[in-house]
């Protein structure tokens, strides 16, 4: 029997790993839910990308389905992140611990009207016609028609996603500002997750980048987290003072210690800004050409990469910018 094709076992990893953390999600496992929700964007990502040029695969019915899957577990995943803060700030000394407590009660009454809800959608998600529309597209993989062009779609998505990250970076700049800084996690997520197919496809290796990539990704996630609690410990402040037992001096110093974490990572992502940078450049020019490697199909990204095409193989980003007088 042969075996199946790289695309194939990226398909059937991902659809396993979808249905194991969506059962684990349902059962009440918090990080069930967050690794659900990380399973079905890998998932989204990887279909069209997958499908491009297949004919009767209803592979964008299946996208929608996901996508529903998705925005069900966001919310419940975003408190399980602030109670794990919460348990970690309660070890630290100095921590008003009744401020700390009555926010964790806050959020817990949140989280639980949430998981309702998320629940009630999840239910409403045919998840035996998903499976279906998966297996449809993984039988249209097994024999592909001549028109399937699944590298051509991959290596313009990249070279589009690394455009919209090296923009986001340039807004961002190097002040402290949440709204430019959350758009720069979100953007530098979008492009991992295409990276990680041409990754696992083993079509264009690119490791080094992606770690690169994520490592700011952690950064910018844990600062975005942090200001979840915020608005969390802000709620609990505008509560009128006879529905709550904590002074407000108390929630200032709570409020003061996280600012001064999400001041830290600020730092940190600013240390790492330039390196992300040059990923950035090396994965939106030199990914899909390694995808797309001759002369017509690397004129075809160029402009969703925001320039020339540059030559295969020239991987030192910052080599080149100094030998051009150009370093940044």
């Amino acid at each position: 029997m042969n075996r199946p094709s790289p695309l194939v076992r990226l398909l059937e990893r991902r659809t396993r790993a979808l249905r194991r953390q969506l059962s684990a999600a349902i059962a009440g496992k918090d990080v069930g839910v967050h690794q659900a929700r990380v399973a079905s964007r890998r998932l989204r990502e990887a279909l069209p990308v997958l499908t491009e040029g297949l004919e009767h695969t209803k592979s964008g019915k299946a996208e929608r389905k996901i996508r529903r899957l998705t925005q069900a577990l966001g919310s419940v995943r975003e408190l399980d992140v602030t109670l794990h803060i919460i348990d970690e700030l309660a070890e630290r000394q100095g921590v008003p611990s009744a401020a700390l407590a009555e926010v964790r009660a806050h959020v817990i009454e949140d989280r639980e009207r949430r998981r309702a809800v998320m629940l009630g959608r999840l239910d409403k998600v045919d998840t035996d016609k998903l499976a279906r529309r998966l297996s449809a597209v993984r039988q249209a993989l097994l024999h592909p028609a001549a028109g399937h062009n699944w590298r051509a779609a991959l290596a313009l998505r990249i070279a589009t996603r690394g455009r919209r990250l090296d923009q986001a970076i340039e807004e961002a700049g190097q002040i402290y500002a949440p709204e430019p800084l959350h758009q720069v996690r979100i953007a530098a997520k979008k492009l991992r997750y295409a990276l990680e197919i041409a990754d696992e496809s083993g079509a264009a290796p690119c490791l080094p980048l992606l770690r690169i990539i994520k490592k700011s990704q952690d950064a910018l996630g844990r600062l975005h987290d942090l200001q979840i609690l915020q608005h969390h410990i802000a709620a609990v402040g505008a509560a009128p003072r006879g529905r709550r037992s904590t002074p407000d001096a108390a929630l200032a110093v709570l409020s003061r210690m996280i600012e001064d974490q999400c001041r830290h990572l600020h730092g940190r992502y600013v240390s790492q800004q330039s390196r992300l940078h040059e990923a950035t450049d090396a994965a939106r020019r030199e990914i899909p050409l390694r995808l797309t490697p001759r002369r017509r199909s690397a004129r075809s990204i160029k402009m969703a990469a925001g320039g020339e095409a540059p030559r295969a193989g020239s991987v030192n980003l910052a080599a080149r910018r100094r030998a051009a007088g150009g370093q940044r």
